[in-house]
């Protein structure tokens, strides 16, 4: 399959397994980011949502079931925007795209509620509140992490040792994803800049991250939830036994309502 094969299919694939998501994802555009952005969801909360797809596929299209799930359980607008893939776009295309939509939501509102990213949108989501706080921006309320992909260098021992039992993720898919994403001339996998796992910790807002116990990436959310801790941060980690990585999108799922719900009653708490 071609990329613009695999990206269509994968927008497909999570609207199927997300129906009631996807139906009621009214989708209101936002102009003036250079991007295409937008608003999902009605309610009171601004929250920027940093969608996954290993820096190359995903998108509005693809999470829009996804994110109006969350919109609807945290009473919450949540502001999703296609920012530029990789191979076409290289870093720090993403993470720039990320940051500009996060400056802004500053412009014509206070800070966002809360910032969210699922994958390797949450490497996006964690990045642009550390860049943000770097910056001396005002930093939203809360972070909420889904199944977050923190380390592109992939060193935790869970993307071996569940690579067999996780049915969403291989570590050979997210090897070649990193490499596509920063190239030859990129910086190295383990760089702050390109994964925020190994970032200042200090400073941020609390932070939520659900993960599942059959998911491949499961040591970077145990990881930073004891860097946080470490630096004086708040954190909850929440690991959903034999869920695989990114599980929440599956809306049959049970384990995925629990988490959505948990996620929107935090939002609503913070």
């Amino acid at each position: 399959m071609s990329l613009a094969e695999i990206r269509t299919d994968f927008s497909r694939y999570l609207a199927e397994v997300g129906p009631r998501g996807a139906a009621m994802a009214e989708l209101r555009p936002v102009s003036g980011l250079g991007i295409d952005a937008a608003w999902i969801g009605n309610g009171p909360r601004p929250v920027l949502y940093c969608h996954g797809g290993g820096f190359q596929i995903g998108g509005i299209a693809s999470h829009a079931s996804l994110i109006a799930r969350l919109a609807k359980a945290a009473d919450a607008r949540m502001l999703a925007f296609d920012y530029r893939l990789a191979p076409e776009h290289r870093f720090p295309a993403a993470a720039d795209d990320a940051l500009a939509a996060y400056q802004a939501l500053l412009v014509d509102a206070a800070p966002p509620h809360a910032v969210i990213g699922d994958s390797a949108g949450a490497a996006l989501a964690l990045l642009t509140v550390q860049r943000a706080r770097d910056a001396g921006l005002p930093l939203p309320r809360a972070i909420v992490l889904i199944s977050p992909w923190l380390d592109l260098s992939m060193q935790g021992e869970s993307y071996q040792s569940l690579a067999d039992q996780d049915i969403f993720s291989r570590p050979g898919q997210l090897r070649a994803m990193a490499r596509s994403y920063l190239g030859r001339q990129g910086p190295p996998a383990d760089a702050p800049e390109v994964s925020p796992l190994w970032g200042n910790l200090n400073g941020l807002p609390p932070i939520l991250i659900h993960s599942g116990a059959a998911d491949i990436t499961l040591d970077d959310s145990v990881t930073l939830a004891e860097r946080v801790r470490a630096a004086g941060g708040a954190v909850n980690l929440r690991v959903f036994d034999g869920m695989c990585h990114h599980f929440q999108i599956f809306e049959a799922l049970p384990e995925a309502e629990d988490s959505i719900a948990e996620i929107g009653d935090y939002l609503k708490r913070a």
